[in-house]
């Protein structure tokens, strides 16, 4: 009679307990070891505790990695329809929306969590709570497979930690300099804290050493550091790795992206011609808040109280153009802490794509975000997380 295979899985987040799971089906007897309290703690807070589970659209394009093929067969294997298969015979029902974004039927995160564990322990798996690894090697002498799971540095508070990167490196693995990402941006200006709590729909242009990377519309917050919001948390991942690569980076605003430069100069001239006894505070209390009307005066060296009579053309256009165009400095972003997620960690092209094993020891897994696997907002990053679990699950069972 065959001996039953035993595998150590660190971390019980999303790849650790998919990976949990699929090895148990596959009839191995799994250990799970977290350092928290408790497992999942990341699917719990994820998307304000509704959790944004997956996405229908996920493709390679939506990754970003020093090996960016390497996601695409972990995609193909175990895709969203794959995943939604399995959610369904686990009864975790799914609610699909129009930009592809999924979310759990019920709305909330912690039914994705206590679902995902329960059947984990109904198949047998045991969890060590509060039990952080430290020896990565002493577990292979008592598992034939050990699994790492352990996420990245993003929200420490979470639990997220370098230990899968120090274990990696215990076995020659190559790391690719790590960064936060889906990260707030602190901007080298004192105006965003003057306009502190202030919430706006705007265009954010990212640029990388005076070139145009990309523009993304969303909602901005104004804080006392810089910048939030999910615009800004779209651009992040590119902002952030060129601050790691010492690169000037700058974002513009575009406040009022339904005008344009002429149309919008045209309005304040024609309010001050209209309404006499109009400060240009007045007139631009009208169109944006107050925090950002006053705040760009400031920055103008515009007095608040000039009257219509007072605003010439130039000032209007002046005005205008800093509207449409608002420029920021980028000195850097709001550390991993409270990043959502980080870029960089186990170079992928020391893993096998189609096992997540190790080319450098054997029976040695990474799946999830101690990888060099990072994806845009909107589910993407636990679509990878559930495909590379799956597919180190379906290595390590396939022979026991």
């Amino acid at each position: 009679m065959n001996k039953t295979k035993t595998v150590a899985i660190i971390g019980g987040g999303a790849s650790g307990l998919l990976c949990a799971i699929f090895c148990a089906k596959g009839g191995v007897e799994v250990d799970v070891f977290e350092q928290n309290s408790k497992c999942a703690k990341k699917i719990l807070a994820s998307g304000n505790g509704r959790c944004n589970i997956t996405n229908k659209n996920v493709s390679s394009s939506d990754y970003f990695s020093q090996n960016p093929s390497f996601v695409e067969f972990a995609l193909r294997e175990f895709g969203y329809e794959e995943f939604k298969k399995f959610s369904q015979s686990i009864g975790l029902l799914l609610d699909e929306k129009e930009d592809g974004r999924v979310y759990p039927l019920s709305n909330e995160a912690k039914s994705v969590a206590s679902t995902l564990i329960n059947y984990a322990k109904s198949l047998g798996v045991n969890f060590y709570t509060d039990t952080k690894i430290t020896d990565i090697k002493a577990l292979f002498k008592k598992y034939d497979s050990v699994v790492v799971a352990t996420g990245s540095c993003a929200a420490s508070h979470l639990g997220g930690s370098d230990d899968g990167l120090r274990f990696a490196k215990e076995f020659g693995h190559n790391i690719i300099p790590i960064y936060p990402s889906l990260v707030q941006l602190h901007l080298a200006s004192l105006a965003p804290k003057k306009m502190s709590g202030v919430r706006v729909d705007a265009v954010v242009t990212l640029y990388i050493d005076g070139k145009k990377e990309q523009s993304i519309s969303g909602d901005v917050l104004f804080s006392d550091y810089g910048v939030s919001g999910f615009a800004v948390l779209d651009i992040s991942q590119s902002a952030s790795l060129a601050l790691l690569e010492k690169r000037k980076v700058e974002i513009s605003l575009n406040l009022l992206s339904g005008f344009d430069m002429q149309k919008l100069s045209s309005h304040i001239q024609k309010i001050a011609s209209n309404i006499k006894n109009f400060t240009i505070l007045d007139i631009l209390n009208s169109i944006v808040p107050s925090k950002v009307a006053q705040t760009l005066l400031d920055e103008l060296k515009i007095p608040l109280s000039i009257t219509s009579d007072e605003i010439t053309v130039k000032i209007a256009k002046n005005i205008a153009n800093t509207l449409l165009n608002w420029r920021f400095e980028v000195n850097d972003t709001h550390g991993f802490r409270h990043a959502e997620v980080a870029g960089g960690g186990v170079d992928t092209t020391e893993i096998n794509p189609k096992t997540m094993e190790s080319l450098k020891q054997k029976n040695l897994y990474f799946c999830g975000e101690v990888l060099d696997v990072v994806g845009r907002r909107g589910g993407y990053n636990f679509a990878f997380a559930w495909a590379s679990g799956y597919l180190a699950a379906r290595d390590i069972a396939k022979s026991s």
